[in-house]
């Protein structure tokens, strides 16, 4: 975690936002992680918008995709580790 624990940086939050997200950080680090972003709008957003995109994606089910768009997903991720 941070150099100090008392605070973080923005770009820790980055680093442990999956952790917070799926309650797997340790208390401490789940408080220190909080104060962070009642200080910091931008982390704060960008918090709220991964928690609202993986309640929408959580919601749809591999039978709502067209098989088109299942394709082309798949295409590019298998594409993407080519890279």
């Amino acid at each position: 975690m941070a150099e100090s624990a008392d605070h973080i940086t923005c770009q820790e939050v980055v680093e442990l936002v999956n952790d917070y997200l799926e309650r797997a950080l340790p208390p401490g680090e789940t408080t220190v992680f909080e104060q962070h972003l009642n200080f910091c709008d931008g982390c704060d957003l960008y918090v709220e918008q991964l928690k609202r995109s993986v309640e929408t994606v959580g919601a749809v089910r591999e039978e709502d995709v067209p098989a088109e768009a299942k394709e082309r997903l798949l295409g590019a991720f298998r594409d993407w580790k080519r890279s």
